[in-house]
């Protein structure tokens, strides 16, 4: 099945539930002006269901945007692909929708292009309520394989790999440039699915919290903590690196916080898997390993 074919069963079903009443909107992809970008869109009448796209280059999260949505009162249609099902599963967890208000329609993604979709082991969607076209017909259309994403150098935490192979004053020079680079526009938080918090830390006007001005120090307090916050309930999808104008390596650092905190606990941890997982690093168990403490 081309991209054309699925694009057009996508604007069939949208449109289908639309004037069904099923839901209130549908949450996709329209194209912008520009041949190679895509913007997440809110349709909300059947005849708008023909601006939906799907393409290589449909590669914004959708999840993110439900957290409005969900004070309108209305059931929200998503077209979901695995990386959107992982957020939706840890939106829920944290309690920032109800699943009785969404409407998932799952889409097995054969891989956009984007580098942070190299190393995606979740094609298909791991929660829906249809799902438009089978998994195996996902093989087409530029995206990566199995393989790829399992090459030396491109395996699930290849960017915190690449860092942790680097000398002690080399990453000590990395870590220096990529804060002293930051302007702190705060883009990842605001397009990171797990950040949902009502108001951000960095935003409330208590001494001590965060600095408001804009340097290497006060960019790493920023950096760090914000990789902790999230470290446990990260689903790796990457929007962070997408968003962010200064080409920071972000996904990198918080996936270190979790392969560190896999190999303190022996054992693998990933988030968004179900919406019913424990946040990682805020359980305690005694038979937990301690030899590093």
């Amino acid at each position: 099945m081309t991209n054309g074919q699925k694009q057009q069963l996508i604007r069939d079903r949208a449109a289908a539930l639309l004037a069904d009443g099923a839901v209130s909107c549908i949450v996709g992809w329209r194209q912008t002006r520009f041949a190679g970008k895509t913007a997440v869109c809110f349709v909300r009448a059947p005849e708008d269901a023909t601006l939906l796209v799907w393409n290589e280059y449909t590669i914004p999260l959708t999840a993110k945007y439900l957290a409005d949505e969900r004070w309108t009162g209305g059931k929200a249609g998503i077209l979901a692909r695995g990386c959107d099902s992982k957020a939706i599963n840890r939106l829920l967890r944290d309690n920032q929708l109800e699943r009785e208000k969404l409407y998932i329609v799952g889409l097995p993604c054969e891989g956009k292009a984007d580098e942070r979709c190299r190393p995606c082991r979740q094609k298909t969607p791991l929660v829906y309520d249809e799902l438009l076209w089978e998994e195996d017909s996902a093989a087409d259309g530029g995206g990566t394989s199995a393989a790829d994403a399992d090459a030396p150098g491109r395996g699930r935490f290849f960017r915190a790999d690449e860092v942790s192979a680097l000398g002690i004053d080399a990453r000590y020079d990395y870590w220096e440039d990529v804060y002293a680079r930051c302007i702190r526009c705060y883009a990842c938080r605001n397009a990171c699915p797990v950040c949902s918090c009502r108001e951000c830390y960095v935003d409330m006007h208590r001494a001590g919290f965060q600095s408001k001005r804009q340097n290497a120090a006060d960019n790493r307090v920023f950096g760090v903590t914000r990789a902790f916050h999230v470290g446990d309930r990260c689903i790796e999808c990457g929007e962070c690196e997408r968003v962010c104008p200064m080409g920071l390596p972000i996904l990198g650092q918080t996936q270190k916080v979790i392969q560190t905190a896999e190999a303190l606990a022996g054992a693998p941890y990933e988030a968004g898997l179900n919406a019913e997982d424990e946040n990682f690093l805020g359980k305690f168990d005694l038979d937990d390993k301690d030899a590093f403490m």
